[in-house]
């Protein structure tokens, strides 16, 4: 959806300023919500494209005022609601209030690592033939949804060459939304500077996105 997360190519921001020494976390309370966000994902009750959606679901003015784990304890709070996992009550009171809800499993202190190390993989079992081979001229599709999608919006409706195949991916759009894995061929396609942004881009620099097949078209 176009939101305060698709900001790729927006003006009006200022420059990104590197922050020299970065420590991982700038208050503790951070790093209580990274762990949260972790151990709940662990439960089952959602997956990452859904909470990919509900950070960018957050509204746009609230988010671009947001910090990055502001963003994260938000979106955290809305999907625990959604599942009846908590209470406004609870929320307010800092007091367990209603009865817990039973989860597929939970994330032991002893197996983070093991679990962070291992990842979430999201290639599939390949099913049929890609429409698309490496070299191939292709369209991204200027579609506009309000719902998850993976199809950035300042390459809508862009011309770009296949430079690789990655295999068959859970598609984010359908995932996001309960309606399943609906795995679809993925690929690696490169964009010249300028044909996304104009005469203004470099004319030597690329720009590559991971794209599913249902984003691209062939070119005529």
């Amino acid at each position: 959806m176009n939101g305060g997360a698709d900001l790729g190519g927006m003006m009006g921001f200022g420059p990104v300023v590197q922050e020299e020494n970065e420590p991982l976390f700038h208050a503790p309370w951070e790093a209580r919500v990274l762990g949260m966000v972790v151990a709940l994902g662990a439960c089952g009750k959602w997956n990452l494209d859904m909470s990919r959606y509900a950070r960018e679901t957050m509204p746009t003015a609230e988010y671009l005022r947001a910090d990055y784990y502001s963003i994260w304890l938000d979106a955290a709070v809305r999907l625990l609601k959604e599942r009846g996992m908590i209470s406004d009550g609870e929320l307010e009171t800092a007091k367990a209030l209603i009865p817990p809800v039973e989860v597929a499993r939970k994330l032991a202190a002893k197996d983070v690592a093991a679990v962070l190390n291992a990842g979430g993989p999201a290639n599939r079992p390949e099913e049929g033939t890609p429409v698309f081979a490496v070299g191939d001229m292709v369209q991204t599709i200027n579609d506009h949804p309000v719902t998850h999608t993976r199809m950035a919006r300042y390459a809508r409706g862009k011309s770009g060459k296949i430079v690789k195949v990655h295999g068959f991916h859970v598609f984010p759009d359908s995932s996001a939304h309960g309606e399943g894995e609906n795995p679809q061929w993925l690929y690696k396609v490169t964009f010249s500077a300028q044909e996304l942004w104009g005469r203004q881009g470099n004319p030597h620099d690329t720009v590559s996105l991971d794209l599913w097949e249902p984003y691209l078209r062939a070119t005529q």
